[in-house]
């Protein structure tokens, strides 16, 4: 498979290293300092692209990738409120798209799990609160994370006594007012920690918690390049746990 990377930081870095041991091969690696090397001809060499860059690029990213009909994985998060105009714009060029918060393998059970403990905390919401915390490095432009929010969005789906989820940066200690029908994610910036997720269930008697902490981006990357390979042969706008069908 022959990719190109959009986005040459350490996640491009890390997808180009785990891409290389599984035999593909890098015919482009774009970053801010040849951005004129981005164009539908370059994209065409490729057989996936894989997009890991900012907020304020991958909109440009994604369209030209769409015009250039090559697959193309999306792991840059913060475009969301444009999410079906993107889909729109690639169902009508009969396009490939797969976005995600996160492709991790261990991040895609996690989700699956918090999500079915939910539905089975929600017989007991009159005895259990449910909030969330999140860790990552002090580099990280968003807050919450993509995946914080993609975790409580499935909690609002089954947790019924909550209705909206509200972001709390714990590490600038600010203080939200907030309601009991609020789903309190408490963000933490803290040296370079890779990301760390936690679902808890807090009630007078005891405490649940579920937890996912990753050792680095190797899982985030290994997901990026297995959701390219996922791709191959397929047309339509996917979200990552359409690739990730557990069935259970």
């Amino acid at each position: 498979m022959k990719i190109a990377l959009l986005g040459y930081g350490k996640m491009g870095k890390m997808i180009e290293s785990i891409a290389l041991d599984r035999n593909h091969e890098i015919v482009l690696k774009i970053d801010e300092s040849n951005i004129h090397e981005l164009t539908v001809e370059n994209l065409q060499k490729a057989d996936v692209a894989i997009e890991f860059s900012t907020p304020a690029t991958v909109l440009a990213n994604i369209q030209i990738c769409i015009d250039a009909q090559v697959p193309l994985v999306v792991g840059t998060t913060g475009w969301y409120g444009q999410l079906q105009q993107v889909k729109d714009a690639c169902l009508a060029a009969n396009s490939t798209v797969m976005y995600g918060s996160n492709f991790s393998v261990g991040v895609n059970i996690f989700f699956q799990i918090s999500k079915i403990a939910a539905k089975m905390m929600n017989n007991f919401s009159d005895q259990y609160d449910v909030g969330m915390e999140e860790i990552h490095h002090i580099h990280k432009l968003d807050s919450p994370s993509g995946t914080a929010i993609t975790i409580a969005e499935d909690i609002l789906e089954e947790f019924k006594t909550k209705k909206e989820w509200v972001d709390v940066n714990a590490s600038e200690n600010n203080v939200t007012q907030h309601r009991p029908e609020h789903l309190i994610i408490e963000s933490y910036r803290e040296g370079e920690v890779p990301g760390t997720h936690a679902v808890i269930y807090d009630s007078d008697v005891d405490r649940i918690e579920l937890k996912h902490v990753a050792h680095g981006r190797q899982g985030f990357a290994l997901g990026a390049v297995l959701a390219g390979e996922w791709l191959q042969g397929k047309k339509g706008f996917y979200s990552v746990k359409e690739m990730y069908n557990f069935n259970v």
